[in-house]
């Protein structure tokens, strides 16, 4: 049996708290390479810190956790001194790492925002998170990240105001960047802490999806062209195509191809979910809005962007303009730019299109399209007038569907 670590002045609440206050920790060896220190402060318990060598003659530090010198161990992340020293050899894991100093949250959120850039991802993935994101939970290692505290800090969320789709998202997003710590850190062993911690929430996938009318879409565009002209005609092939602004912010003068009467826009896929590559997909648009668009690209490069400010400047990746155009159309308060992709969806839906062709144009699934919009399809009304499109009604008169076809001579 191996021999118990003692360390008289640490042990003990009533030790420690013998000790003069100082800025400098306290250590004492627990493994080889490894210290738990303590900090004695004037608050209302002590600081844990560890110490690791780095294999190269130095060492780096790390703070981790409160003392029980006034409160019990186990509430809050309070340690007693031997809590504290397993903590600290999980910290340091002798042997396993490199010698570096395991990431906490907030440098895992950096390495994961590096590598969105190298691949072309969204940044508002990080950015979302670490608006959202405490300062005491961004400064934790990430291999002392337990269920507990990642579920009361998603759940915090949704008591704040947020909707638990928007919860679980802003979770999904820092789960990506602490698998990816884990992935570059063997010393990382509690995955299942994410894992189990911000497992979804029931009936999450159910987002508060807004669908406007006809008239509201139109009152909403107008409002945006009375604003400023250039984001007019932004909302409005947003309206159209029911794109993503992510898409909309990448198309070129040259995805404009209006030659003819069938105008089209060849629109950028987005890059969600593991995709790397971005395609380009042909969506029809009216000839009015290709007349526009065309008159606003006079001058650019071919592959200068479509749409820009009236000042040439590119827009903000973040739509900081619609809230005032829906005021100004009279729209529910809360009401984002994203109702204007709901409703182009289930505006087509209620049209007839096949589901597969309107899933194509908005470069999402069926299986998305069924768990989000089926809802909005499935009402009394709408159900109605679409069954009774195809319904056979022996009364009516039949209509003539056979085209006679000449003879031979």
């Amino acid at each position: 049996m191996p021999r118990k670590i003692r360390a008289p002045k640490l042990e003990t609440r009533t030790a420690r708290l013998k000790l003069a206050v100082r800025r400098k920790p306290y250590f004492t060896a627990i493994a080889p390479g490894v210290s738990l220190g303590y900090r004695r402060t004037t608050g209302p318990g002590g600081t844990w810190v560890a110490r690791c060598a780095d294999g190269h003659g130095g060492s780096w530090t790390r703070a981790f956790g409160t003392a029980d010198d006034h409160e019990e161990a186990g509430a809050g992340g309070v340690l007693d001194f031997w809590a504290a020293a397993d903590k600290a050899r999980t910290l340091a894991r002798a042997g396993e790492g490199s010698g570096e100093r395991p990431a906490t949250v907030d440098e895992a959120l950096t390495s994961y925002e590096d590598s969105l850039k190298a691949r072309g991802g969204d940044l508002r993935n990080v950015s979302r998170v670490r608006h959202n994101l405490p300062a005491s939970l961004a400064a934790k290692p990430v291999g002392l990240l337990t269920p507990k505290e990642l579920r009361a800090w998603r759940d915090g969320m949704v008591k704040a105001g947020m909707s638990p789709s928007g919860a679980d998202r802003t979770a999904r997003c820092l789960q990506a960047a602490l698998s990816q710590a884990a992935n570059d850190d063997a010393r990382i062993g509690n995955a299942s802490a994410w894992r189990t911690g911000l497992a979804r929430l029931p009936d999450s996938d159910q987002a508060r999806n807004v669908i406007l009318s006809d008239e509201q879409v139109r009152a909403v565009i107008a409002a945006a062209y009375a604003l400023d002209p250039a984001y007019g005609l932004f909302v409005e092939l947003a309206a159209v195509t029911g794109a993503r602004r992510s898409q909309l912010l990448r198309l070129r003068v040259d995805d404009l191809q209006d030659a003819g009467t069938a105008p089209r826009l060849m629109m950028p896929s987005s890059r969600k979910g593991k995709r790397r590559k971005v395609e380009r997909k042909a969506l029809p648009i009216p000839t009015s809005l290709a007349v526009k668009l065309r008159q606003a690209a006079i001058g650019r490069a071919n592959d200068a962007p479509l749409l820009v400010q009236v000042d040439g400047s590119a827009h903000p990746v973040n739509d900081i303009q619609f809230a005032r155009a829906a005021a100004a159309a009279e729209l529910d308060p809360g009401v984002t730019a994203y109702a204007l992709r709901h409703s182009s969806i289930v505006r087509q839906l209620l049209a007839g299109t096949p589901a597969r062709l309107v899933a194509a144009a908005h470069d999402t699934s069926l299986a998305m399209l069924e768990k989000t919009y089926s809802k909005h399809i499935a009402g009394d009304d709408a159900a109605d007038t679409m069954l009774r499109r195809a319904m056979l009604d022996l009364s009516a008169p039949p209509v003539e569907n056979v085209v006679a076809i000449g003879s031979r001579k």
